[in-house]
């Protein structure tokens, strides 16, 4: 067989539940998608600090530069319901391929733009890149990995989930200390490219695709309803951040939040009924699944907790502690990279023992060290900061990797490529609803405190520890949720075997 058709071969492998151990094929395929990923989610997250510097570059106000993260929250919205769509119809190659084009052109586009506006239309190309990986990740493994493997693959991804966006604040502040905000793209590009061309020539496909229908109206209803949820909550969130709250842009703000809620409902109804023919463009027939339906939930509470905690923390360590972004962007870095380590140790145990060792203890510890930081005052350690985030991390790795593990591994096989679409799309809500309810929840308190005459450190305090009694509230329905996960018959299966 020549190089070629090796290449756009399928894997021909017998199926997980025949397999004793994943393939050497097709563990190529799943690292060859983890660096993607890793390429991907680092990027995402590398503009965290660049605001301000993009600002005094470009000449452009704080609400606009804002856009720079907002359009891509609002494009992975839009592209991540339609992957479920797009693993079913293609290959994994050309998928692939595409994803990392459009990254690898998004990203060479930001390096050379001259202006905002093409700036923001590379962002917007590299999201419609990242937002087809992650499910494709999934499903892959899903797909080609035995049962009695699944928890140590999936630990893997949260290695990538973890360490790529706990580095990169700190990678962009280093580069942004030295070197103009383009060399953030710079730097990026011939990663990319190499990880695509290694790709082009070693990636095989997976699975079998198959002729399904899609839906425009689902498309179009989709776009209105996630994306206008996640507008509505990024101006929430915006808002707070600047120090507006929740009364920036309050018209457009109801407008895009009413917006997302009907298109979201009449998705749903839209989806109920084109599912029974099998044309859904996400089938919610996966909910079926009582598993899926506890992972999912709890996953929303973990995710919404992790991006408002992330919001908060650097909020509080610069304007109350006053820290540098450096040392704000070194405090939270150790608490990432013991979630990427705990990854395939976590892994390796579920596959053994089953989720419900490591979902327990690990929302128990969530909930102690959000208590523990509604307790923060004006002259609380950084240290003591240090060693609560590394314990709230080491506690979401502790949940992540059984979730994904468990949740996708009670979907009916047919129904993997919707579930993994539901899973990602669910992340990007949960993590603008987390932003929005914590930030929202911190603006009214710090109001309240100024007006009784308190102080801006000690507004802003009070504000902080409103923001986690909120989480800490929410964090105790996955406790409860935590007790019903259990591991999927067939890996309970394989297991015993």
């Amino acid at each position: 067989m020549t190089e070629p058709a090796k290449t756009a071969a399928t894997l021909d492998s017998p199926p997980p539940d025949a397999a004793e151990h994943t393939s050497a094929r097709a563990r190529r395929v799943i690292w060859l998608l983890l660096a993607a990923a890793f390429v991907l989610i680092l990027n995402e997250t590398i503009m965290a600090v660049a605001l301000s510097k993009l600002m005094h570059s470009l000449r452009i106000d704080a609400s606009t530069a804002q856009w720079l993260s907002t359009a891509f929250m609002l494009t992975m919205a839009v592209v991540i319901p339609v992957t479920g769509f797009l693993l079913q119809r293609l290959n994994t190659r050309p998928i692939f391929i595409g994803a990392m084009a459009f990254f690898s052109l998004g990203t060479l586009t930001a390096a050379s733009a001259p202006g905002f506006e093409v700036l923001l239309v590379g962002r917007v190309l590299q999201a419609c890149g990242t937002a087809v990986i992650i499910p494709l990740l999934m499903n892959t493994i899903m797909t080609m990995v035995p049962p009695a493997e699944r928890g140590k693959m999936m630990g893997n991804i949260s290695i990538v989930i973890s360490v790529a966006p706990a580095i990169g604040p700190t990678i962009s502040g280093v580069v942004l200390s030295f070197l103009s905000w383009r060399w953030m793209f710079w730097l990026v590009l011939p990663i990319a490219l190499v990880v695509g061309f290694i790709g082009y020539r070693q990636i095989e496909n997976v699975g079998e695709p198959k002729k399904v229908p899609i839906d425009v109206f689902s498309v179009v209803l989709s776009a209105l309803g996630f994306g206008g949820l996640i507008y509505g909550l990024s101006r929430i969130g915006e808002g707070g951040r600047t120090g507006g709250g929740s009364h920036s842009s309050p018209v457009a703000m109801w407008i895009a939040l009413s917006v997302g809620v009907v298109g979201l409902v009449v998705f749903v109804w839209r989806q109920l009924m084109l599912q029974r023919d099998d044309r859904a463009l996400l089938d919610l027939r996966t909910f079926k699944a009582g598993n899926f339906t506890i992972t999912v939930v709890i996953l929303l509470i973990c995710m919404a907790t992790l991006f408002g905690t992330v919001i908060l923390l650097p909020i509080y360590t610069q304007q109350v502690l006053h820290l540098s972004p450096l040392s704000t962007g070194l405090l939270l870095l150790p608490g990432g990279l013991v979630m990427g380590v705990m990854g395939p140790v976590v892994g390796r145990i579920f596959d053994r023992f089953g989720p419900r060792i490591l979902v327990v203890p690990g929302a128990v510890v969530i909930t102690v060290i959000m208590f523990l930081l509604t307790l923060v005052d004006e002259h609380t350690s950084p240290y003591s900061l240090l060693a609560g985030h590394i314990l709230l991390s080491a506690g979401l790795a502790a949940l992540m990797t059984p979730l994904f593990t468990a949740g996708l591994g009670s979907v009916k096989p047919e129904l993997t490529p919707h579930g993994s679409a539901i899973v990602a799309t669910c992340q990007q809500v949960a993590g603008a609803a987390g932003t929005a309810l914590f930030v929202t929840v911190m603006a009214i308190q710090v109001a309240a405190s100024k007006a009784a005459g308190a102080g801006q450190a000690a507004s802003l305090t009070d504000g902080v520890r409103a923001a986690f009694t909120v989480g800490l509230v929410i964090s105790l329905l996955a406790v409860v949720g935590a007790f019903f996960v259990r591991k999927p018959p067939e890996a309970a299966e394989s297991t015993a075997h």
